[in-house]
């Protein structure tokens, strides 16, 4: 539960054993109201939260450790040996996780142009892009995931915003869920595939699949643990062909040594996720597998961390610069 959550609970419960706040005669109905605004103002007074971070004290967010590795103006690059399940047969492939901290719009949803000039606007997230890159016979898929998900959590509770492109030679799919109020998004999508043609409808959820990623890097505490509503990956959804529903799931995280692992489970699909976690800071995404069942066989997709690179690499845009493709292991003629 949220703090607000539990604060509501909580002013309900004081509603429930102080009825003489709210009770008053006929007969001095001014005096009564009086009465019930005075009790009105203790209750939140004295139900209201300090501030919403005493759910998470030392979140590790706060840390001038945090700080130094995550505002030096320079992005995490890590590349990934990829094994992607598709059409029942595994294909060879390379991933990519790009994260970077950057200023972002409120109410536009879009990395601000002026930060400097937005004033209340302005929240300051923890970008995440994933990129799959492999072939299916004679022809090749590219797929692309963002996350925008604000670093202090204690003040904005939910991700803004996920969006999803998937292309290959059939065609072309787009999807984005943009937060429209506590715990709401707007899902939007625009699709080639006729069953899932154009979609703009809201979806409430307190959990998305898609944000595990920033949150274990925010701070692994933050991961979801038992049993909740969660709603699926929109990679998963997309090559499943799968309408984007919450379902049922639980969370739970485990140590292996130095190793934190996250795993997910869908008991209504039987898809499970897998995430491996470095324990200490900058809790660096070390591997994951993603494990479902299809026309009756167990289908498995694992991702195994290369190299990683810091830089800043949006100035490093001209061809002197290919060979840092190498230092991640990557051909400087394909994704």
């Amino acid at each position: 539960m949220s703090v607000y959550g539990a604060w509501i609970k909580l002013v309900t419960l004081r509603l429930i054993a102080a009825p003489e706040i709210i009770k008053f005669k006929s007969s001095n109905r001014n005096g009564g109201m009086k009465k019930l605004l005075f009790g009105v103002i203790w209750l939140v007074l004295g139900c209201a939260p300090d501030r919403p971070a005493a759910e998470l004290p030392n979140a590790g967010y706060h840390q001038e450790q945090f700080k130094a590795y995550w505002y030096a103006g320079k992005a995490e690059i890590t590349s990934y040996r990829l094994s992607q399940s598709r059409y029942g047969e595994n294909r060879e492939g390379n991933a990519v996780l790009i994260f970077v901290t950057e200023d972002f719009s409120r109410n536009k949803l879009v990395k601000l142009d002026n930060h400097e000039q937005a004033g209340e606007d302005k929240v300051n997230v923890l970008k995440m892009n994933l990129t799959k890159n492999f072939v299916t016979g004679i022809y090749p898929y590219s797929l692309m995931l963002s996350v925008f998900t604000p670093v202090d959590r204690a003040r904005y509770e939910n991700t803004m915003k996920v969006t999803m492109s998937s292309q290959e030679w059939c065609g072309q799919v787009y999807k984005q869920l943009m937060l429209r109020g506590h715990h709401q998004y707007q899902l939007v999508g625009h699709s080639y595939f006729e069953q899932e043609g154009e979609q703009d409808l809201l979806v409430n959820d307190d959990h998305l699949e898609d944000e595990l990623w920033t949150l274990a890097r925010l701070d692994p505490r933050l991961l979801p643990q038992g049993e909740f509503e969660v709603l699926p990956g929109l990679l998963h959804a997309r090559l499943r062909h799968e309408d984007l529903r919450p379902m049922k799931a639980s969370g739970y995280s485990d140590t292996r040594g130095d190793t934190l692992v996250y795993t997910l489970s869908y008991p209504e699909s039987g898809r499970e996720l897998v995430i491996e976690i470095e324990h200490a800071f900058p809790h660096a995404i070390l591997a994951w597998q993603e494990t479902t069942v299809e026309n009756g066989k167990e289908q498995v997709t694992r991702a195994v961390r290369q190299k990683t690179l810091m830089t800043d690499y949006w100035t490093k845009n001209k061809n002197e610069f290919l060979p840092l493709r190498d230092s991640l292991g990557l051909s400087p003629r394909k994704y």
